[in-house]
């Protein structure tokens, strides 16, 4: 039987102001997050300090990940006037810095490449000073597409190796952990660009697994690292095997140091955007 859900991983509901003013640009431009669709537990801590992690490429994903809230089924078409609403949003919200993740969309040729690309231009055309992250899918690998992202230049790669090798076909059947550390090497071989990745633990994993996994993320020239608690969206999605206790994340965060993460955001309640700027 699964353990009930630790009281340090509960979140208070917030309305304030700030929070309804967030979520009326966001309705106004027709625009997803992250935060809402993927059910993120640090949702009103985010709004309250004006920003959320804009979801393009619409709801609906083409994998079926078992960890995921999004829902799996044919997508629609790409909406072509979303990178210019995005922009107005960043910049509606006074955004100082960006994230901007997707859905994965293994329909088009370049995997969505080239419309990250066309956020990141956007974004840069009113707003030159902010700052770009991106979360993106692993475009199956494609060096195309990673040469798109590579030359519109986002100051932050996020690609998420999500859990440990033994695990990862279990979570995502339609990934490769070999080609999630190929897609992040990719990235760092051919630009300066920091690259960041994150996994979720709770999910059967050991020590010595997580460890392994920080070696190779690190080996794959991974600048920064983020890992936090998988929480079950519902019970047709993985269950949760372990709660690890805050106390267990100090030892985790010091084989991140041990293996070479400078930066690193390690915690219960820790996402892949939770609180990004502080590790630029």
């Amino acid at each position: 039987m699964q353990e009930r859900l630790p009281e340090y991983l509960k979140r208070p509901i917030i309305d304030t102001d700030k929070t309804r003013t967030v979520r009326k640009i966001l309705k106004t431009q027709c625009l997803n997050t992250v935060c809402e669709n993927a059910r993120c537990p640090n949702k009103n801590e985010c709004y309250t300090k004006n920003t959320a992690t804009f979801l393009i490429m619409g709801n609906n994903c083409t994998r079926n990940c078992k960890y995921c809230n999004i829902t799996c089924s044919k997508p629609e078409p790409l909406d072509l006037d979303e990178p210019q609403r995005i922009a107005q949003a960043v910049k509606s919200l006074e955004l100082k810095y960006a994230v901007i993740t997707s859905v994965t969309r293994d329909d088009i040729e370049d995997g969505g490449a080239e419309h990250f690309a066309n956020c990141i231009y956007e974004i840069r055309k009113i707003l030159p000073e902010t700052k770009v992250e991106i979360l993106t899918p692993d475009f199956r690998g494609k060096t195309t597409s990673l040469d798109k992202i590579i030359k519109a230049h986002p100051d932050v790669f996020n690609h998420n190796i999500e859990t440990v090798k033994s695990i990862f076909k279990t979570a995502r059947p339609q990934g490769d952990y070999g080609c999630s550390l190929n897609v992040l090497k990719y990235i760092k071989s051919n630009s300066d660009i920091l690259t960041k990745s994150g996994l979720m633990i709770g999910l059967g994993e050991t020590m010595e697994e997580i460890e392994q996994t920080f070696v190779d993320l690190k080996k794959s020239g991974c600048d920064i690292l983020t890992v936090g608690q998988y929480i079950q969206p519902s019970k047709k999605h993985l269950e949760v095997k372990k709660y690890y206790k805050p106390s267990e994340y100090e030892a985790i965060k010091n084989l991140a140091d041990k293996i070479g993460f400078k930066k690193h955001q390690i915690g219960p309640l820790v996402r892949s955007s939770y609180r990004a700027i502080e590790l630029c």
